[in-house]
């Protein structure tokens, strides 16, 4: 549960920049992650995680970079100055792009807490089970699968962000449709794989 928690910050983001805009949206997943983090330090027993800092630095970063004028901001000024038309399919690539990087800038975390031998999940699952199992191979293998996923799925959705800005005539379905695969295809996996494994060792 507390690795689903963990993208809080990404589901606040995809709520709001599909219902109000993309700087809302970097601005609620800046919040949401900064929040979490300030949790995780307050916390007896907790200590912040990689995923969380990761997100407080991409938010934050791009939140402060489109407040300031960044290329969104200048684009939504553009639609207003240049017409409807025109406006609204260069608003559609800015905000393609800025779900790309935000996709991309979760799938490079993932990626750097592999390289680093810190599998993000790790962390959290460290909090479900007795210390007693935190160096077991089998554990660590387990959590160096379950990241492996969720790089996957990310991974799938900035190859869907990439389709959609080059092709801005496909319907927006196709971009929800990798989206809810590839994210409900690793929660679901993220469930079910540590305890196949259990299983198939014999324990409960």
């Amino acid at each position: 549960m507390g690795i689903l928690l963990a993208f809080a910050p990404f589901i606040a983001f995809a709520v709001l920049d599909r219902l109000v805009g993309p700087v809302e949206g970097l601005i609620a997943g800046a919040l949401v992650s900064a929040t979490m983090l300030l949790r995780d330090w307050m916390s007896p027993g907790k200590r912040p995680k990689i995923l969380e800092i990761g997100t407080v630095l991409l938010f934050g970063g791009l939140a402060l970079y489109a407040v300031a004028g960044g290329p969104t901001q200048s684009v939504m000024g553009g639609a207003v100055m240049g017409g409807a038309v025109m406006g609204g399919s260069v608003m559609g690539g800015s905000v393609m792009g800025v779900r790309l990087l935000v996709d991309a800038g979760l799938l490079l975390i993932v990626l750097i807490s592999i390289a680093l031998r810190r599998p993000f999940t790790l962390q959290y699952a460290r909090e479900q089970v007795a210390h007693e199992f935190w160096d077991d191979p089998r554990f660590i293998h387990t959590n160096y699968v379950i990241t492996g996923v969720w790089a996957l799925a990310f991974l799938v959705l900035v190859i869907a962000d990439i389709v959609l800005l080059y092709r801005p005539d496909l319907p927006p379905r196709f971009g929800i449709v990798a989206t809810v695969l590839a994210l409900v295809g690793a929660i679901k996996f993220t469930s079910w794989y540590p305890e196949r494994r259990r299983s198939a060792a014999g324990t409960v």
